[in-house]
């Protein structure tokens, strides 16, 4: 058997099986181990076996805290959300949480939504004495709700039975940073007035409030002793509940922080996990209080660049100073293409994709704009896990439409080609001598097709045999 004959063959094997194990739904998938920046590699993670992993997903708000207009808020179908997320062959997701006891979508009334959200459970239990400014009885910032943390507990094991990580959210930042602030039809104030470090929300007399405006709270900042106090229990409480289970990763903040106070977090986790028995990568994202330079120079292992940082609709290739989660809430909020999926994975990132899901909690339901987004992720996944990935870099002078994952060498080289548009692309061979098979893959059909064999050793002209983008596969791979 040829050398494409033999990675079509896998590709279809690999294809198939993952169809029976979605079919399933509960299939279960054994990790090797927890995730560390990998070596040789530094834009991917790796699970110890020395293979590159490359994570990408759709995750969506309510995967951890139930969100609706009913109190208590409708639940969120867990299961279903795994089985639609192996369905897409994806591998990652954000679990998502949020800070104040409501979401006001007035202030996303483009995507689709203009009322209050009922946000629950949160950590902290709510005790009293005494009422909230919600007319609920008042938070114990000293006491922690045990159905949040079973929850937390739950619902990551249960993707990591699936073979999914989950990157744990452990402050959501864009309620008072962003959404806060006077945004259509929401009352200025509203994400910190639902908020437990409101000083009228809690009995234990935490006031973040430093600046006295009483719009926004400073909650994610240094130098609020009591609050910084009690935000570091809760980081630890979080890491006591997860801490043995091998998918996961912490993130920091959505879209929130100040960079002292970022980088702390990072430090209070990674100080905490030191004395344990699994260590998990820690990321900072992007759209909140710190630029790319910043989150380059943190103690983070993953960062998230955004749209400000000039990661839109054509990222600049990754240069590996971080692993890097490019997410489609920091460029759009909701949005995306196919072209920025392949785009993305051949320079180098992990895309990520903020979904709508079912259109509970903004968008509307069965949205199709979504759907080829959701799909193009799992074909980048699946030639993710069949390339050498560990040894392959952007390189985008290789081809002429400049986008190129590749190991050029004299032997195993691999190239990965992006067409955005039907026609040409020339590719240089210059370094791989010898015969590399030609496979050519149509992402509208999910479909590839044996290309026979080229001569490397020189620069190759190449033409697409269907209309459409089209990705090109070199290989000299046994």
């Amino acid at each position: 058997m040829n050398t494409t004959l033999k990675h079509l063959s896998c590709a279809v094997g690999v294809a198939c099986l993952a169809g029976l194990l979605a079919s399933a739904g509960a299939s279960e998938v054994a990790l090797r181990g927890s995730l560390r920046v990998h070596p040789q590699n530094p834009r991917y993670f790796t699970d110890g076996s020395g293979k590159a992993v490359y994570l990408t997903g759709a995750h969506t708000w309510n995967s951890l805290v139930d969100m609706g207009r009913s109190e208590p808020p409708e639940r969120f179908d867990f299961d279903a959300y795994l089985d639609f997320l192996q369905q897409h062959d994806h591998n990652f997701i954000r679990l998502w949480a949020w800070d104040s006891t409501v979401w006001r979508t007035q202030a996303n009334q483009k995507l689709g939504k203009v009322f209050v959200h009922n946000v629950a459970p949160l950590p902290w239990i709510r005790t009293g004495p005494g009422k909230a400014i919600d007319g609920k009885p008042k938070f114990d910032l000293t006491k922690f709700d045990p159905a949040y943390f079973e929850r937390l507990r739950t619902r990551v094991g249960a993707a990591g039975r699936r073979g999914i990580y989950v990157s744990v959210m452990l402050f959501e930042g864009w309620g008072l940073m962003h959404g806060n602030r006077r945004r259509s039809l929401a009352p200025e104030g509203w994400a910190w007035r639902a908020h437990p470090f409101h000083a009228s929300n809690n009995v234990n007399g935490i006031n973040a409030d430093t600046d006295g405006d009483g719009i926004t709270g400073e909650v994610h900042r240094l130098g609020n002793k009591a609050a910084n106090e009690q935000q570091a229990a809760y980081i630890r409480k979080v890491v006591d509940t997860v801490n043995d289970l091998d998918n996961v990763l912490y993130e920091v903040i959505n879209e929130g922080g100040n960079k002292d106070w970022d980088w702390w977090v990072v430090n209070t986790v990674r100080d905490y996990e030191r004395a344990k028995p699994k260590q998990h990568p820690i990321g900072i994202t992007g759209h909140g209080a710190e630029r790319l330079a910043s989150m380059s120079a943190s103690p983070a292992d993953w960062i998230s660049p955004g749209r400000n940082d000039g990661y839109g609709e054509d990222p600049p290739a990754w240069d590996g100073r971080k692993v890097s989660l490019l997410d489609t809430d920091h460029i759009w909020g909701c949005g995306g293409t196919v072209a920025w999926v392949w785009k993305s994975f051949l320079r180098g990132h992990n895309p990520l994709f903020m979904d709508p899901y079912d259109g509970s909690v903004l968008g509307t339901p069965g949205d199709p704009r979504w759907k080829p987004i959701r799909r193009a992720m799992g074909q980048t996944r699946r030639f993710a896990e069949r390339v050498n990935l560990a040894a392959m870099k952007p390189q985008d002078r290789l081809a002429l439409t400049g986008y190129c994952l590749a190991h050029a060498a004299a032997t195993g080289a691999e190239y990965l080609v992006y067409l955005p548009a039907a026609g040409e692309v020339t590719v240089d061979l210059s370094a791989s001598p010898g015969k590399l098979a030609v496979e050519w893959f149509n992402p509208a059909q999910d479909k590839s097709t044996s290309g026979g064999e080229v001569e490397g050793g020189a620069s190759r002209t190449f033409k697409a045999p269907f209309e459409g983008h089209a990705i090109l596969y070199l290989s000299s791979r046994p």
